[in-house]
């Protein structure tokens, strides 16, 4: 069998294509690997080129693959599609990928490092906890007006809802509803809490109504 030279590796969450051409072109291996088998398989090859859609988990696998003496490059999906000769499913994709790689005029996604993974993953969380804590804020608004609290529009007045659940002397919001709202203010401070650390890992300034 001729040497694999160049390999589409079609990513999954559990099972993972691979199509392999030699220095011809020439296709010396289509074969599917578990999770688990991966590393084991591009181990046991001699250094080749390797091809990958940029996806959420490819930044990982490159770095693994790379670790192993391999040269790993990322193609845009778009890109890879435009490769795609038959009907779709993971054998065509890892085909198309492999062919896509050995292109001179394709353009690359730059591989990112571990740590720069990290940083935008904490821009992710950050976010969700922003649309968590304006959910929150909604929600003590909405149920809180229901019963004719209603203060100034904007953030930084929720302050006066939480002083409301806290006064032991408010009597317009009946006991039956009174606790669920504490429970959501305390998950409001919580989302707070965590978005001031967020932005301090970030190096963000923290607007006012944040303090």
């Amino acid at each position: 069998m001729s040497e694999i030279t160049t390999i589409g590796l079609d990513l999954a969450k559990q099972v993972f294509q691979v199509h392999g051409v030699d220095a011809e072109g020439h296709v010396t291996v289509r074969r599917s690997l578990r999770r688990k088998q991966v590393v084991p398989y591009f181990e046991k090859l001699p250094r080749c080129l390797i091809g990958m859609e940029a996806c959420a988990t490819a930044h990982y696998w490159a770095r693994e693959l790379r670790k192993l003496g391999h040269e790993v490059r990322l193609i845009p999906p778009a890109y890879a599609k435009a490769y795609v000769r038959r009907n779709k499913n993971d054998p065509a994709d890892a085909a198309a990928i492999c062919e896509a790689v050995s292109r001179p005029s394709m353009r690359f996604v730059t591989i990112k490092t571990a740590e720069q993974q990290a940083a935008g993953g904490i821009h992710k969380v950050r976010d969700l906890l922003m649309k968590q804590r304006t959910m929150l804020i909604n929600a003590l608004r909405g149920h809180m007006a229901e019963f004719g609290i209603v203060v100034g529009q904007g953030p930084q007045h929720v302050k006066e809802l939480l002083a409301v659940l806290a006064d032991g002397e408010e009597k317009r919001i009946p006991a039956l509803l009174h606790g669920a709202l504490v429970q959501l203010a305390i998950e409001h401070r919580h989302a707070v809490a965590h978005i001031v650390e967020g932005h301090a890992q970030l190096g963000l300034a923290l607007t006012d109504f944040l303090q």
